[in-house]
């Protein structure tokens, strides 16, 4: 529950910027950077947090969590103009990165370790599920009711996830071994820092693409707007069968599994810009896209295996590493549209940032074996 309204106002705020950039008064590429906000956010409280709740019941950390998540959304749905707006994203994106990582943390903990990855993935099912059923209800509620009935809603169910938490989660004794500075000491790892790279870089591609969706099938593919949510669908239909299916090959080979999922995205994101010009060939491309996103659980494994004692720090900054994709995607998509290469440029722009992440793989890669 929580994973889903995390997804659902992580995407649904993409899918929902042709509406509250009219709504702030502001152009959708400045719009864009609403995004960016949250993805910030995200990039600064995911260390900032886990560090600080390294001392304290994992149960209590995911309540709070929630709970300061419950009030940045409820934020955002009355901001009154465009930099309000930009202060509430940047405060609903906080808790992101620590409850993941944290809720990662608990879920690999109860199953053996050969089926971790797939543990992790079912924490990540909420995000995906989010983007079949949360990002295309946001959607056409915003297209209904206004834009604000997005972060409403997922306001509401971040409360209800709390309470759920508070309810059902299991007790937890905290770790009175655990400390700030043995957290800390895990960022010394080179190879944290090069995983993180891959994601941050690599992941970039899909947010490209993603965040002009909307506007591509509008403009480009020529669409109505009752077809874009179905599109969306498709999405995140794509990122939940690659959630499911793609932690079977990772759990027996962890580091293959990452630099196939980083070819096969930079294929597809580059063929996307090829098929924007009719709905069911985009579609096909938002799908394949889509299957690629299960690289966020490969390399959540691939940290903790990584870290000892900072396990909290180290899988919490997976999400820092995809927020900083979320915000360099959708910038680096909006440099190409502004110059004037049209929506479906953005493809093109994913896919290099897709073979950017395969680079550092690739000497992520030399140093296990090295």
């Amino acid at each position: 529950m929580g994973g889903f309204a995390i997804g659902t106002t992580e995407y649904a705020t993409m899918s929902l910027l042709p509406f509250f950039s009219g709504g702030l008064g502001v152009d959708e590429p400045t719009a864009g950077h609403v995004i960016s906000a949250y993805a910030l956010g995200v990039v600064i409280g995911a260390p900032l947090l886990a560090v600080a709740a390294s001392r304290f019941s994992r149960r209590t950390v995911l309540i709070a969590l929630m709970l300061l998540f419950a009030l940045g959304n409820g934020l955002s749905a009355v901001a009154p103009d465009y930099r309000s707006m930009l202060v509430f994203r940047f405060v609903s994106g906080l808790p992101h990165g620590a409850y993941f990582g944290i809720a990662s943390l608990v879920a690999a903990s109860l199953v053996p370790h050969g089926k971790r990855t797939q543990a992790v993935a079912r924490v990540m099912l909420g995000l995906t599920v989010a983007t079949i059923v949360g990002v295309p209800l946001a959607n056409a509620l915003g297209q209904i009711f206004g834009w604000r009935w997005g972060f409403g809603i997922v306001a509401i169910i971040a409360a209800v996830t709390a309470a759920a938490i508070a309810l059902v989660a299991p007790h937890d004794v905290p770790d009175r071994a655990a400390s700030p500075l043995a957290e800390l000491r895990v960022l010394r790892d080179r190879r944290i820092w090069l995983t993180l790279a891959i994601g941050a870089i690599g992941y970039g591609g899909l947010f490209s693409v993603y965040t002009y969706l909307a506007s591509t099938l509008l403009d480009v593919t020529h669409v109505s707007k009752v077809i874009v949510p179905l599109v969306l669908a498709v999405f995140g239909l794509g990122m939940t069968l690659g959630n499911l299916i793609v932690p079977r090959f990772a759990d027996r080979a962890l580091m293959p599994t990452a630099g196939a999922l980083l070819v096969w995205s930079a294929v597809m994101l580059g063929l996307y810009s090829l098929a924007a010009g009719s709905l069911w060939t985009i579609t096909l491309a938002v799908f394949a896209i889509g299957l690629g996103g299960g690289l966020g659980t490969v390399l959540q494994t691939r940290l903790m295996d990584l870290a000892k004692e900072g396990q909290g720090l180290a899988a919490a900054l997976n999400h820092s590493a995809f927020n900083f994709a979320n915000g360099l995607g959708p910038f680096a998509g909006g440099l190409a549209i502004t110059a004037g290469f049209g929506w479906e440029a953005t493809g093109w722009v994913g896919s290099l940032l897709a073979l950017a992440g395969l680079a550092i793989w690739s000497v992520a890669w030399k140093s296990d074996s090295g």
